[in-house]
C-alpha cells in the first residue's frame, strides 16, 4: 500500500558530500595532489615551508589578536606588536631576507589598521562556517564576518604579489560559499564579500545576488559529484593512477607533494622557498 502511494521507505538518503573551499580548490588543481592531502594514509611527506605562505599566516594571526582585544586597545601600535610577536622565519633564504619581509607586514598591518574602524565588533574571528545544499555541506573558516546595517560581510585578508580586483570578489568559489554558509550559521542575510589586500591597501568588493550564489554552488555540487565519485570507487579497489590523474602545469613548482609525484616535477623547474615573495 505504502509503495502504491509513492512511498519508498526503504531508500536511503543521498549522504551529503562535506566540502571546504580548500578541498574543491585542490580537486580542481589537480586529482592526485586532492588524493596525497585527503585519502592516502600514512599522507605522503610534504615539502617544507614556503616565505610567502609565512608572512601570510603571521599577517592573519596579527590580525585576529588584534580583534581578540578590546576596542579600546585596537591601535596600529598594537597590532605592529602583536606582528612581531607573531613572527616566523620559517622559509625565508636567511634572517636577514625575513627581516626585510618582517618591516614590509609591520607597514601593511599598520597602515591597514589606522584606516580600520576598529571600534566595530565583528561577529565572527577566524568563524567557522557550514551550510547543508541538496548535494554538499559547504564549510570553512572565515578570516572575519562584519555585521553591517543588519547584513553579514565576509572580509577576507590577502597579501599575496598582486593586486586584487572586483572579478577576484566576484568570481571567488570560497568567498560565495562562505557568504552562504555564514547566511546559514549566522542566522543573517549575506550577499556582500570583500578582498582585503594589505600590501597594496585596496579592498575588491562584490555584492552577490541570489543567483550568482546559486551559480557557484551548481559549480562547487558538481565538483564535489566527481570526487565523491573517484574517492568511492577508490576505496572499492580502483586504480589511483586512474581515477586521481596528475594535472601538470606551472603549479607544480609550488605543491607540496613535489617529491612524490615524478610528472610534477619533470612539468615544472624547482624554485627556492623565497622565490614567490613579491620582489
Amino acid at each position: 500500500m505504502q509503495e502504491q502511494l509513492g512511498f519508498d521507505f526503504g531508500a536511503m538518503p543521498k549522504k551529503l558530500v562535506r566540502v571546504t573551499p580548500a578541498k574543491l580548490a585542490t580537486w580542481a588543481d589537480c586529482p592526485r595532489r586532492f588524493r596525497m592531502a585527503y585519502l592516502d594514509r600514512p599522507t605522503p611527506p610534504r615539502g617544507g615551508a614556503w616565505a610567502h605562505n609565512t608572512l601570510g599566516a603571521v599577517v592573519h594571526n596579527a590580525l585576529k589578536a588584534l580583534f581578540d582585544l578590546p576596542a579600546q586597545r585596537r591601535s596600529p601600535e598594537q597590532a605592529v606588536a602583536l606582528l612581531h610577536r607573531q613572527w616566523k622565519n620559517e622559509g625565508f633564504r636567511d634572517a636577514e631576507q625575513a627581516a626585510v619581509y618582517r618591516d614590509r607586514a609591520v607597514g601593511w598591518v599598520r597602515d591597514y589598521v589606522a584606516e580600520l574602524d576598529t571600534s566595530i565588533e565583528p561577529v565572527g574571528i577566524e568563524r567557522w562556517v557550514s551550510t547543508p545544499t541538496s548535494k554538499i555541506v559547504a564549510e570553512g573558516r572565515v578570516d572575519r564576518i562584519d555585521l553591517r546595517d543588519g547584513e553579514l560581510v565576509i572580509v577576507d585578508y590577502k597579501t599575496g604579489r598582486h593586486v586584487l580586483t572586483v572579478d577576484d570578489a566576484r568570481g571567488s568559489q570560497a568567498l560565495a560559499l562562505y557568504a552562504l554558509a555564514a547566511r546559514r550559521t549566522l542566522r543573517k542575510p549575506c550577499h556582500r564579500v570583500e578582498l582585503h589586500h594589505l600590501p597594496s591597501g585596496t579592498v575588491a568588493a562584490w555584492e552577490h545576488t541570489e543567483e550568482s550564489l546559486a551559480r557557484h554552488v551548481s559549480r562547487a555540487e558538481e565538483a564535489a559529484d566527481e570526487l565523491a565519485l573517484a574517492t568511492d570507487t577508490l576505496a572499492a579497489g580502483g586504480d589511483p593512477e586512474i581515477l586521481f590523474p596528475p594535472r601538470t602545469g606551472k603549479q607544480c613548482t609550488w605543491c607540496d607533494f613535489r617529491r612524490s609525484c615524478p610528472e610534477g616535477r619533470q612539468a615544472a623547474p624547482t624554485i627556492d622557498p623565497w622565490a614567490l615573495l613579491a620582489p
